[in-house]
């Protein structure tokens, strides 16, 4: 059984309570609850949005819009980054679309996506684009570290292509997947926040955060955010607990 008081445990745990010691001293400073309020005010209301009466139906959109974009993003970030990865020229066809993703500021896909799309799907819809070219490089990156003398060996013996897919290149760019799954996890719930902030959708934490600082009621805009974090956190574990159950050898 791992040690709960580990070294590196006790070092994050310092590094947290001296980022909450500089921001209560900055709360002290600034001396106004509507610029910068005190650690302790912010968990209150923490606390009273987790108690509200509609706390898990605007989370439970927020999570909803960031999952349908990851599956979107991870069938068509795999599927495409295995076929590129394997198809030199669907590489280089490839490629150029995910620069050109990868590169547009997330606010000009937003307000690009209020003009195409109803608000409910702007945030599902900047969710895929966000999460789409982590998960796609990063098969395609993990094709390419493939062992090329087993490939090689499989096309002398006449292994059907799709056969070669599934029992070579899979198994090896497995843990290229779930590394690019959680960084995708990380930058695509703040996109969805930003588009929901934009496009105020019905039920949302973005919606809920920008009502906050419309009122300058800034310790709810804190709460929202460490609330967004946390479920940001949670779903980086679950992809990182999953990883660790299917990458055996790992």
């Amino acid at each position: 059984m791992k040690n709960v008081f580990s070294k590196t445990r006790i070092i994050s745990l310092i590094s947290i309570l001296i980022l909450i010691g500089l921001w209560k001293i900055a709360s002290v400073l600034y001396g106004s609850e509507l610029i910068l309020p005190s650690p302790e005010s912010t968990v209150i209301a923490t606390f009273k949005l987790f108690i509200s009466e509609n706390f898990i139906v605007i989370v439970g959109a927020t999570v909803l819009r960031g999952i349908i974009g990851f599956i979107i993003s991870f069938i068509l970030g795999v599927s495409l980054g295995v076929l590129a990865g394997i198809n030199k020229s669907f590489n280089a066809f490839l490629k150029p679309i995910l620069v050109t993703i990868r590169s547009t500021p997330v606010i000009s896909l937003i307000l690009l996506a209020l003009i195409w799309f109803r608000v409910d799907l702007v945030a599902v819809f900047i969710a895929f684009l966000t999460m789409f070219p982590f998960i796609c490089t990063n098969v395609i990156d993990g094709i390419k570290n493939v062992d090329h003398d087993l490939i090689e060996m499989s096309r002398i013996y006449k292994v059907n292509q799709l056969k070669i897919v599934k029992e070579v290149y899979l198994p090896a760019i497995t843990p290229f997947i779930f590394s690019g799954a959680s960084s995708a996890m990380g930058f695509g719930w703040r996109a969805i926040i930003i588009g929901e902030v934009l496009s105020q959708p019905k039920f949302g934490i973005g919606t809920l955060m920008q009502t906050a600082q419309t009122y300058l009621i800034v310790n709810e805009v804190i709460a929202w955010t460490i609330i967004a974090v946390i479920i940001s956190y949670l779903f980086e574990m679950i992809i990182r607990r999953i990883e660790k159950l299917i990458v055996i050898w790992k």
